[in-house]
């Protein structure tokens, strides 16, 4: 099996908001044998998603931000999407990447979902409420792990509202310590 190549897409519109910073301290107890790239998705604008499969179809992109995430998302093992939950869901630039997986499942030449098969997908999330709350996120990603033949990590949900409140969550402080514990035991 490769080495692991964990991508951290972070979604938040803030740097070092609550979900990037309990998605670095969970990284901190990665092994140094695992590759770590991190990916701030707002630093990589995407243009509006056109739904094309019924149309002219989808070009293979050639440069640019799409073409920097497909790769980056083709060479990881594992992928993080690292999100604040804004009403029950995903981020808009976290949900904005993963809409371009419908793009990158129809482009010629490239069995986008073959490619996926087996990686894992997990996420990190803060909000301001109780972790249910983060259930329909959790959901949707499972799901889409499933549909891709991924394997499903798991989800890490910390309570934090004002920068840095996340710190104060002391059960997913602990629970960081050993999240991606999973990965480096399927290594």
């Amino acid at each position: 099996m490769p080495e692991r190549r964990f991508l951290f897409l972070l979604g938040s519109t803030r740097r070092a908001g609550n979900s990037e910073l309990l998605a670095r301290h969970a990284a901190g107890f990665l092994p140094a044998s695992v590759e770590q790239q991190w990916r701030f998705l707002p630093d990589y604008p995407l243009p509006p998603f056109a739904d094309l499969r019924h149309d002219q179809g989808y070009s293979a992109p050639t440069a640019g931000p799409e073409k920097t995430l497909l790769d980056a998302t083709l060479a990881a093992t594992d992928l993080v999407l690292v999100s604040p939950l804004y009403w029950y869901a995903l981020s808009t630039p976290a949900k904005h990447y993963l809409d371009y997986w419908s793009a990158w499942l129809r482009l010629p030449g490239l069995d986008f979902r073959a490619l996926m098969r087996g990686k894992a997908l997990w996420s990190v999330v803060a909000g301001s409420g109780p972790a249910a709350e983060a259930r329909p996120l959790q959901d949707a990603l499972q799901l889409t792990a499933a549909y891709m033949g991924m394997r499903w990590g798991g989800g890490l949900y910390g309570n934090g509202s004002r920068p840095g409140d996340v710190r104060q969550d002391a059960a997913a402080w602990q629970a960081a310590t050993r999240f991606f514990t999973p990965a480096i035991k399927h290594a």
